[in-house]
């Protein structure tokens, strides 16, 4: 089967997305690669699946940015097809990008290889990479990285009326969370250390802002 490329890939994600632009898609496509060995995935479905999970991010489209997985599994298909790749297993690459999303579970990954994408994708969103991931859309989207979280986001994950969606709520809803959701035994190995420094940045975090 056809093999797309990192050079291709690299062609296909747009410059100056700090969170979702390629050098995270090469991050997750290297951390696929190292769970799918350890747990005997098929690294020719890992491999396209990894570098077009996110193909469709746009930056400036809220609902296709909301709806990525779905519109990246489309235009996956279609590359896929256009290079003779059979359906069956176009659809294994597409349920793997579909299946993603940690905030969607209209799909939940069930294939091996599903469930290492889901992985690999968590694991670049936790640790020091990920808090600069989450501080950077923070600062994107215009929005201050730290403000104490109201009682009903804490209880709910809704935000009250004027309250906004900082980095660190997204720590409080979910960067937190992460590790207790991954889906291997490899993946939850290699977030132990990953969790930790990034609890550890937080409660700092904290701890300095509410000082005064």
């Amino acid at each position: 089967m056809w093999q797309i490329s990192t050079e291709q890939a690299c062609e296909l994600y747009q410059a100056g997305d700090a969170a979702h632009g390629f050098e995270h898609v090469l991050r997750v496509c290297r951390l696929a690669e190292k769970i799918g060995a350890a747990e005997g995935g098929d690294l020719a479905i890992l491999r396209p699946a990894a570098f077009l999970h996110d193909v469709e991010n746009s930056m400036m489209d809220e609902e296709k940015r909301k709806n990525h997985h779905l519109y990246s599994a489309e235009i996956a298909g279609d590359l896929l097809r256009d290079h003779g790749w059979v359906e069956g297993k176009i659809l294994e690459v597409q349920h793997c990008i579909r299946a993603h999303r940690y905030r969607d579970e209209n799909e939940v990954p069930i294939s091996l290889e599903a469930k290492v994408l889901f992985d690999a994708d968590k694991l670049d969103s936790i640790g020091a990479v990920g808090t600069a991931r989450a501080i950077a859309v923070s600062v994107e989207r215009g929005l201050p990285f730290y403000q104490m979280p109201s009682v009903q986001f804490i209880e709910t994950g809704e935000l009250s009326e004027g309250e906004l969606h900082t980095t660190y709520h997204e720590f409080c809803f979910k960067l937190k969370n992460v590790k207790g959701r991954l889906l291997t035994e490899t993946g939850q190995v290699l977030a132990e250390q990953r969790h930790i420094g990034m609890c550890q940045f937080f409660e700092q975090l904290a701890k300095e802002m509410n000082t005064f």
